[in-house]
C-alpha cells in the first residue's frame, strides 16, 4: 500500500554528481528522508537502504544525469530532482523494492496516460524500482488558496483520466484494493496502538466490504487512485498534472474519494462535499462517501506509522467525529 501522504519539496542539495565508469566505491551521500527510511525500515528494508547511494550512483550514469536535491513529502520512495546530459530537468525516482509491484503498475499507468494530465514516464528499470519522470514545479496547494477550487480541479483532472481499460492490462482492480485496506485496517489500528475508536475501524472496513462487492469489470475504468492537492503539480504551460499514480481498474469513485481523505485542516462540511463532487461528476455520492471513509482512516494509520505528523492524527480525529456524529 503506497498512500501518497503529501507533495515532493526540495530538502537538502545531495551534491551534483557524476559517477564514474570503474568506481569502485560509492562518495554519493544521500538526504534520505525520515518519513522514506521509517517506512522502509518498518518494511524490513534495511539492507535497500544501505544500498541506496551505490543504487542512485549507477542510475545516475547509465541515464548520463546530474543530480540535484532530494524531494521530501513521500515515503515509499526516494525521489530527487536530476538534469539530463542535454540539459533537461527531470525527476529521478527509486522506489522502495517491497513496493516493486506497486512501481510497475505507477508505470503501466503513466505509459497509459501519455503524459496527458499526469507526469510524462521518460525511462524506467523496474529490476532497480527506478522511473525518470518529467520535472514539475509546485503542489496545488501551495498557490490555489481556495480549497473548493482545489477540489473542483483535481476533480476535472481525475475525470479527463477515466477511461475503458481490458482486463488484459496489469492492474489492481478496485476490488482488490477495497478488500487489502479492509483486511489491513485491524492490523495496522494495533500496531499504531489503537489511535482511534474501534468503531471508526468498523465503519471503514464495512464500507471496504460494500465497495468489494460492488466492483463491476464492466463498469471499471482507469483510475489514478491517489487524487490529492499534494499530489498535483504545475506544469510548464500551468495547468496541474498528477504524479505518484497508483494504477487501478476501479468505478471512478474510487479517485473521489480521495478528495475527502485530504485537507482534514480544512473544516468544511464533508457531506456537503461529497455532495459537490456527485454533482459535478455524476458518480453515485455514497460510493464516494465510502472510499472517502476507507481512504480517511487508511491513510491516517499510515501517516502515524510512518511518523508523517499532525496529518495522521488530524485524519483520525476528523474520522471519530464522523463516526461519533
Amino acid at each position: 500500500m503506497c498512500e501518497g501522504v503529501g507533495p515532493y519539496r526540495s530538502g537538502r542539495s545531495t551534491g551534483r554528481v557524476r559517477p564514474r565508469r570503474g568506481a569502485r566505491t560509492c562518495s554519493l551521500r544521500l538526504d534520505i528522508p525520515d518519513a522514506v527510511r521509517n517506512y522502509a525500515l518498518a518494511e524490513g528494508c534495511a539492507v535497500w537502504l544501505d544500498e541506496l547511494p551505490t543504487l542512485v550512483q549507477s542510475l545516475a550514469y547509465d541515464w548520463s544525469l546530474t543530480l540535484g536535491v532530494t524531494l521530501h513529502g513521500g515515503h515509499a520512495a526516494f525521489v530527487a530532482e536530476a538534469t539530463t546530459s542535454g540539459g533537461t530537468g527531470v525527476v529521478l525516482k527509486v522506489g522502495v523494492p517491497c513496493n516493486r509491484r506497486e512501481l510497475k503498475y505507477e508505470a503501466t499507468m503513466l505509459r497509459l496516460a501519455d503524459g496527458n494530465c499526469c507526469a510524462e514516464l521518460f525511462l524506467d528499470d523496474l529490476d532497480r524500482d527506478a522511473l525518470l519522470l518529467e520535472r514539475l514545479g509546485s503542489a496545488m496547494y501551495e498557490v490555489v488558496a481556495d480549497p473548493a477550487i482545489r477540489h473542483d480541479t483535481l476533480c476535472d483532472l481525475a475525470t479527463r483520466l477515466w477511461r475503458p481499460v481490458g482486463d488484459d492490462i496489469d492492474m489492481p482492480t478496485g476490488a482488490d484494493r477495497a478488500q487489502a485496506y479492509g483486511e489491513a485496517l485491524p492490523r495496522l489500528w494495533q500496531l499504531t496502538g489503537q489511535p482511534c475508536s474501534r468503531a471508526t475501524i468498523d465503519d471503514a472496513i464495512e464500507c471496504a466490504q460494500r465497495r468489494c462487492r460492488a466492483h463491476d469489470d464492466r463498469l471499471a475504468v482507469l483510475v489514478h487512485g491517489d487524487v490529492h492537492d499534494g499530489n498535483a503539480l504545475v506544469a510548464a504551460n500551468g495547468t496541474f498534472k498528477l504524479i505518484d499514480p497508483d494504477g487501478l481498474r476501479a468505478e471512478p469513485a474510487c479517485d473521489l474519494g480521495t478528495l475527502l481523505r485530504a485537507n482534514p485542516d480544512v473544516g468544511d462540511d464533508l457531506r456537503a462535499r461529497a455532495d459537490r463532487l456527485a454533482l459535478r461528476t455524476g458518480v453515485d455520492v455514497t460510493a464516494i462517501w465510502e472510499w472517502g471513509t476507507i481512504y480517511r482512516v487508511i491513510g491516517g494509520l499510515h501517516s502515524r506509522r510512518v511518523g508523517f505528523q499532525p496529518f495522521g492524527d488530524q485524519l483520525l480525529a476528523r474520522a471519530d467525529r464522523l463516526t461519533n456524529g
